[in-house]
């Protein structure tokens, strides 16, 4: 059956049509339920594929969370962060093992803070060889050698001065102190001269360890292959 809607007849005084009154009703609750729908899809996010349109996706963080502080490597990377966990683990000589959840963790703190983490890595590779239980004369501890006596309101939260040498607590608390200086100065050069406690430094030597050790590790990243996508 077709429902003629009422058209202007040529003078403009009236429809020459009239409507019965039960199809107009019919319009508008398909109307009314067409709004509905489309409040709904908007409001899950989806009004994109309502409309036939390509939704935009976010770029994948290389760890994902759950609502908690636990993150958990994103399969499509795990290739290549075992690739930069071998490396960490043949030139500095620790455990495969070791070396894949210290890379795991600096991720999960660069995500965190929003840090470059393999500016993390390298970082802990100069000031401590991924040795966690290292100690300098002047006082500095774990792996990213931090200072318990400049640190104590960051440490505290973890139960105190022992936890730095707990190697979670030390990249967490290392990776704060950094994004910090980042923040303070503008500028990484600066911030990695301040954090090493050399700014008095003209050659920036310490800013130039850890940059070129940081070109090491992103070689290693780009020359690794990527996990296949499942079902690939």
């Amino acid at each position: 059956m077709v429902v003629r809607i009422g058209t202007l007849s040529s003078s403009g005084k009236g429809p020459d049509v009239q409507p019965a009154p039960w199809p107009r009703k019919f319009v508008s609750v398909l109307t009314l339920v067409a709004s509905v729908v489309a409040l709904a899809l908007v409001v899950d996010g989806q009004s994109d594929q309502f409309l036939g349109q390509p939704q935009k996706v976010a770029p994948e963080p290389f760890f994902q969370t759950g609502g908690t502080d636990e993150a958990f490597l994103h399969p499509k990377e795990e290739n290549r962060y075992r690739a930069l966990s071998e490396f960490v683990a043949k030139r500095y000589r620790v455990s495969q093992d070791v070396a894949f959840d210290l890379v795991s963790l600096a991720h999960q703190e660069g995500y965190r803070f929003q840090l470059d983490p393999l500016l993390i890595i390298a970082v802990i590779a100069i000031e401590s060889r991924f040795n966690p239980i290292a100690e300098s004369g002047a006082g500095a501890k774990g792996l990213m050698q931090i200072i318990p006596k400049y640190h104590t309101d960051k440490l505290d939260e973890f139960g105190g001065e022992h936890a730095v040498f707990d190697p979670a607590t030390n990249i967490q608390v290392g990776s704060r102190i950094l994004r910090e200086y980042i923040r303070r100065t503008g500028n990484v050069g600066i911030a990695l001269q301040m954090y090493a406690g050399a700014l008095g430094d003209s050659e920036d030597q310490y800013t130039n360890k850890v940059l070129t050790e940081r070109g090491r590790l992103q070689q290693v990243l780009l020359s690794a292959p990527r996990a296949s996508a499942p079902g690939a």
